[in-house]
């Protein structure tokens, strides 16, 4: 009998317990290549339980209304075909997905500023960008994906056209029947009004956090405090979930001064940094009972190619941080089961 309330206690506690159900995601970027099993053992080996996938539509300008999407001259991760062959792949290994379709500018300019010259342009564009979502909207539902996010950082976009944005969402719904986000920009997110009809409130998180090169992990943690208490109001507010749909910090000097910098500069490697970066953020998070966990941006397919020692770029792949990402992602196995 003791044994039996001792197994019922650890039970309520695991389901208690706020890492347990968290979401803990890779960014998994979309390649030229089919997802074989060897692709998906390092997304198992550091404990993710979800994964973005996330197949592109292009335009060349952000004035220019023509958007290309799901070609064959695209690589086969960005395609319709690509996306579904990834997805299978993962929820074959247990692993759940959210499908972000999103826009790619050339020369990478940012889509938060993406905005079309006159009327007859915005009604062009918005016609590609209903049937982008839409396409991959009605794949979401065909694979049972468990989250579909409807556009990432354009928020141009949404203070322009904001009854785009209410119809679109409605013609989601029809087709696609689980949960839905939309990936705002950290600058953003406070004024994104469709929230209410939404399942998360998504955010990519690249708040700056302080300008020292070194940053000690108390000054990091300082400086998410007044970030963090925005979102928590408004995650309370709204009764909303709150979900990094990207987080993450480049290895290399002032990573918390503009994390969001994507830029080639040649920035001195540091590793510590970007450990110690993704250490707070998980310790500042993913305990709090409104926080639904998030997404690392990013993870690539040929996981023994990229990353190291002397890479300055996002990816936490064989770097310190990506041992940070492990024992924190197995702490929801040992408390979710």
């Amino acid at each position: 009998m003791k044994h039996y309330l001792f197994l019922v206690a650890l039970m309520f506690l695991a389901c208690n317990t706020p890492n347990a159900d968290k979401i803990n995601g890779v960014s998994f970027v979309s390649s030229g290549d089919e997802v074989s099993q060897i692709h998906v053992n390092p997304v198992l080996d550091i404990h993710a339980n979800y994964a973005a996938i996330m197949p592109f539509g292009f335009i060349q300008k952000p004035d220019t209304p023509e958007l290309y999407f799901n070609t064959e001259r695209q690589w086969f991760g960005e395609r319709r075909e690509g996306a579904k062959q990834y997805i299978e792949a993962l929820h074959k290994n247990g692993v759940q997905v959210m499908l972000k379709p999103q826009i790619w500018i050339s020369r990478g300019e940012f889509t938060g500023n993406l905005a079309m010259k006159n009327e007859t342009d915005w009604v062009n564009f918005e016609s590609g960008y209903r049937d982008f979502i839409l396409l991959y909207a009605q794949l979401a539902e065909e694979t049972e994906t468990d989250i579909f996010c409807i556009g990432t950082e354009l928020a141009t976009f949404i203070k322009e056209r904001p009854e785009f944005w209410q119809g679109l969402i409605q013609d989601v719904k029809k087709v696609y029947h689980g949960k839905l986000t939309y990936a705002a920009n950290w600058d953003e997110y406070g004024k994104t009004p469709f929230w209410d009809q939404l399942d998360f409130i998504g955010v990519n998180a690249y708040f700056p956090l302080c300008e020292k090169q070194n940053p000690t992990m108390e000054t990091l943690r300082e400086g998410w405090q007044p970030w963090k208490e925005k979102l928590k109001t408004l995650a309370e507010d709204l009764e909303k979930p709150m979900l990094f749909t990207e987080f993450g910090y480049r290895s290399m000097d002032f990573t918390g001064k503009k994390p969001w910098l994507v830029d080639r500069n040649e920035m001195n490697v540091n590793l510590k940094a970007q450990a110690d970066a993704t250490q707070v953020i998980f310790e500042e998070f993913w305990n709090e009972e409104w926080f639904a966990g998030g997404f690392v941006w990013k993870w690539f397919m040929h996981h023994d190619q990229v990353g190291g020692h002397a890479d300055n770029r996002f990816t936490p792949q064989n770097k310190p941080a990506e041992s940070v990402i492990r024992r924190q992602y197995a702490l929801a196995n040992k408390t979710g089961t």
